[in-house]
């Protein structure tokens, strides 16, 4: 194109390192195509294909029409049913107004983090 000057990209990208979750994981798959028995551990995703009835569910969803963004902390029938689980499965009695859906476990630690800490503070990991 004439008259365009590719921009550089900026510093903070060169700073970014590749996910490591992401590399664990593309070595699992490697490692498992070669036929070498391997468990992976890396992307947290099921060695298994999504059960009939929750492809029904979201077929279904779309078909009428929940397809928009839900409020925030998710809907309140979806941490409901949280609610319900942890205490059926686990005996721990939360009120559904305390869960929040995220949508993985980096997404909600980095946004926990950064509401909680800023540059400098300390954090102890037992």
């Amino acid at each position: 194109m004439e008259g365009f000057a590719m921009k550089e990209l900026s510093k903070i990208r060169s700073a970014v390192a590749p996910s490591a979750t992401l590399a664990v994981n593309s070595k699992f798959k490697q490692m498992k195509a070669e036929g070498i028995p391997v468990v992976g551990f890396g992307a947290g995703e099921p060695d298994f294909d999504t059960p009939d009835h929750i492809k029904e569910a979201g077929i279904r969803a779309i078909q009428e029409g929940q397809t928009k963004y839900t409020p925030t902390p998710g809907t309140i029938e979806a941490r409901k049913a949280v609610a319900y689980r942890m205490k059926e499965d686990l005996g721990v009695d939360f009120d559904y107004d305390a869960i929040v859906i995220s949508n993985g476990a980096k997404a909600c630690l980095y946004a926990t983090f950064f509401t909680l800490l800023d540059t400098g503070d300390e954090v102890i990991v037992p």
